[in-house]
């Protein structure tokens, strides 16, 4: 079986591929246009790759012979996984493998930019010496603010409570009880960050949410001259809005690993800065961090491919065949619920109650469905870096606690998989689904408490209201005046005249002045977009 790694991984991870006859291994001297790839990928069985290479749907079409991919690294944004998922090809992995060192630099970067290293470092060279001009500050009993607090943030939580810090922490996962365990104090919203910080380091992946979320507006928030350190993402942060935060001196300085284009251009303003800290993306740059992942990654595929073992893989659960046919419809109602749940939840949970009944608590395994409904939940929110693998590390590392259990309890459904968030011991919100006919035919058929039916994909449109006459016109006239057009409708109430829940399957999203004016009618309690 020919493995072709694209892209350096550490010569153990290289000698561990070479030892075994069943192999024939190419190592690429240096990473290939994409055109000349489509060439070499031709007869490969195994691709190894980590962030310089790109396997494109091209790349993967054109490796007929393709079984698996594996990545030196937590992240798979280089590899088109939906393609790859098409095309029967697994993708795998190394979760964790940068953790510490990533954790590692981010510090010696909080360190360098606090007392100005880089900059007195040159002015040595240039045999100065300037005392004065390099003045510094201390980070003991200085705020940092954490935005992420998954394993990357958490490590960093702990260096600096040893420097003597005051840590506050914002993720929308985060719980209080694990922030007592972390020893931070737990921000509800980035605001409190901005307004309290000294420090401000990110660790949180790119998501429509987080995508130039630390921009003008959030400068004009913070303390005048907070610090800025980013060894995550560099499409977190607005470089132009930095730049000029930092030249009016709202931003004190900035440390930065990433950016939003890399190789960061040579005439960037960044680069001509006195009060910036600039590395080229070094976070997983240590020999540990890189053998770790090189040795781990060729482990996982030599196990795949000599027995079918799955291990790490993010677009297939680690069961055998058989149990994964049966497990198979579970995972897409799972994923539907747990995203339906997140997008409707305005606030934190701190526990996720999973209950199989019917026909599926027979099930084999019931743990790649928990993880599936994890995915849906988390992903609603963090996007990238949420797979079949580190789902549960993620939660765990957020402090969210996950039960599973199988009933007995007799109910309409043959099938059913009903999902409950809590809060403090109080539910917050479930949703239960179950199959109209086959499989093939998921719906959501419990919510708030109430009967409903509900396609599992679409853009769906929930208000909650009085029960009054009159309530589905007025829905109707205001989606019509604004070209919404309702391809489905769902509708339930607690009692006559009490509660009702309206749920309506659309062809677009509403535009905002709709949803307004809906919100701004007196008998409409509540109304919610939400998108499958």
């Amino acid at each position: 079986m020919h493995v072709l790694i694209c892209d350096p991984i550490s010569p153990r991870g290289i000698a561990y591929f070479k030892d075994r006859p069943e192999f024939r291994v190419t190592v690429l001297p240096q990473r290939l246009p994409e055109a000349e790839l489509l060439v070499a990928v031709r007869d490969v069985d195994a691709l190894v790759v980590r962030s310089e290479t790109k396997v494109t749907a091209k790349v993967l079409a054109a490796a007929v012979q393709l079984k698996v991919v594996g990545r030196a690294g937590v992240g798979v944004d280089n590899v088109d996984v939906e393609a790859a998922t098409q095309r029967g090809v697994v993708v795998m992995n190394t979760p964790g493998g940068n953790t510490l060192t990533t954790a590692e630099m981010t510090f010696f970067m909080l360190g360098a930019l606090a007392r100005k290293i880089p900059a007195a470092h040159a002015s040595m060279v240039g045999g100065k010496w300037d005392r004065k001009q390099f003045q510094g500050t201390e980070l003991f009993g200085k705020t940092l603010g954490i935005l992420g607090a998954g394993r990357i943030g958490g490590e960093v939580a702990k260096r600096a409570l040893a420097f003597g810090m005051r840590v506050i922490a914002y993720d929308p996962f985060l719980t209080e009880s694990r922030a007592r365990q972390l020893g931070v104090e737990l921000a509800t919203d980035p605001d409190l960050i901005y307004r309290e910080s000294d420090f401000i380091t990110v660790h949180m992946p790119v998501t429509p949410e987080t995508r130039s979320m630390l921009n003008a507006t959030a400068f004009s928030k913070m303390k005048p001259g907070v610090r800025i350190v980013n060894c995550a993402r560099g499409e977190i942060i607005n470089e132009a809005d930095l730049v000029a935060a930092l030249e009016t001196g709202r931003v004190g300085g900035a440390a930065l690993d990433v950016f939003v284009t890399e190789p960061l251009a040579a005439d960037h303003r960044l680069r001509s800065l006195p009060n910036v800290v600039l590395t080229p993306h070094l976070g997983a740059s240590t020999e540990e961090a890189q053998e770790k992942c090189g040795l781990e990654v060729a482990e996982i595929i030599s196990g795949f491919l000599l027995t079918g073992e799955v291990r790490n893989a993010v677009n297939l659960p680690g069961v055998d065949a058989k149990t994964f046919e049966l497990v198979k419809p579970y995972l897409l109602l799972g994923e539907k619920l747990g995203s339906l749940l997140r997008q409707l939840t305005p606030g934190q949970v701190d526990r996720i109650h999973i209950t199989f009944g019917g026909k599926a608590k027979d099930l084999p395994q019931t743990d790649p469905v928990t993880r599936a409904v994890l995915r849906g939940y988390l992903s609603a929110s963090s996007g990238q870096d949420i797979n079949n693998v580190n789902v549960r590390g993620v939660a765990s590392a957020l402090g969210l606690a996950i039960e599973e259990k199988r009933s007995d309890e007799p109910v309409t459904f043959n099938e059913w998989l009903h999902v409950q968030l809590f809060q403090g011991g109080e539910k917050v919100l479930s949703a239960g689904g179950t199959f109209f006919g086959s499989p093939n035919n998921p719906r959501i058929v419990r919510l708030y408490s109430q009967p409903v039916e509900i396609p599992i994909h679409g853009h769906l449109l929930f208000v909650r209201n009085q029960d009054r006459p009159g309530i589905v016109g007025l829905l109707g006239t205001v989606l019509g005046r604004f070209g919404v057009n309702i391809a489905n409708m769902s509708l339930s109430r607690d009692d006559a005249g009490g509660q009702a829940l309206t749920v309506l399957h659309l062809d677009s999203v509403p535009p905002s002045e709709a949803l307004t004016e809906l919100r701004n009618e007196s008998a409409i309690t509540s109304v919610q977009v939400v998108s499958l």
